[in-house]
């Protein structure tokens, strides 16, 4: 029988095993396989609209993902513990028959996989994330306020709040707490824990909302300039705000304006430099 169809075969009790729908791919393209995208195809996944059995969570899930990195991913499994140090302690069980079946089968290495099939992965997910180029509280020069989620649902508008970081309450208030990241968008959280969901804004005069981040720039893309202000490059307008209700909206830009004016509390010029000189 060929590599490539008993890598098949073992990738699909694998699966079954431990439900990791994604593993599929993985096996067969480093045991001697291949997944090919026909371009005329169509695939659809219908799914259930109840699930008819357990789906892993919680530690089982972790367990069963830990057991992927140490059987499959060779030296890039320290990648996943860095991220997930609560990883690196859980135990995986034993996982010998599996290492076995990898090296009977004469799979290749994850280094291949990462350089020869996902080679533009890391472009959109890198191993070690890129550092910030700002992040903290976004204060407002005109009002003195502070840009604020007010623990808003997706599509809900950011607002204007009191500043909460200077006045001694008992923790740096994490609707305050914004990153802007290597993908030059903006979201809630610290670099180190960032939300999944973005600035957005769809026109020159809108509100700025918070949106699933798609990682496509478009509408969620922005630049910090020198002058202070927030541009949005899609609208060709700048974040503006108004003090009387607090709203926080995009305008047409004019960088003399105090409330066209935001100060991050953390900046990285270098990275700044390298987002306004695309």
């Amino acid at each position: 029988m060929h590599e490539g169809t008993l890598a098949f075969e073992e990738a699909v009790n694998w699966r079954q095993k431990y439900h990791l729908l994604s593993l599929l791919t993985l096996q067969v393209w480093m045991c001697g396989g291949r997944m090919e995208d026909i371009p005329c195809s169509r695939v659809g996944h219908i799914y259930r609209k109840y699930v008819p059995y357990k789906v892993p969570a919680g530690v089982s899930l972790a367990r069963n993902l830990k057991r992927v990195a140490e059987v499959w991913m060779d030296e890039y499994a320290e990648h996943i513990y860095q991220r997930r140090p609560e990883y690196r302690h859980l135990s995986a069980g034993d996982v010998t028959a599996q290492k076995k079946l990898r090296s009977s089968l004469n799979c290749k290495s994850f280094k291949w996989f990462m350089t020869k099939i996902a080679w533009d992965l890391p472009k959109f997910y890198p191993p070690v994330e890129p550092p910030a180029a700002a992040w903290g509280e976004i204060h407002n020069v005109g009002t003195g306020l502070c840009a604020d989620t007010k623990h808003g649902a997706l599509g809900s508008p950011l607002r204007l709040e009191s500043c909460v970081r200077g006045r001694g309450e008992a923790a740096w208030n994490n609707m305050q707490v914004f990153t802007f990241t290597w993908r030059e968008d903006i979201r809630p959280g610290d670099p180190q824990h960032t939300k999944k969901f973005c600035f957005d804004a769809i026109s020159h005069t809108s509100p700025v909302t918070l949106y699933d981040c798609h990682s496509m720039k478009g509408n969620q893309l922005w630049k910090y300039r020198k002058d202070q202000t927030l541009y949005h490059p899609v609208s060709g307008s700048c974040m503006d705000c108004s003090e009387r209700d607090h709203r926080i909206f995009m305008n047409t830009c004019n960088p003399s304006s105090p409330t066209q004016q935001w100060l991050f509390e953390h900046t990285n010029s270098t990275v700044l430099e390298k987002f306004n000189s695309n």
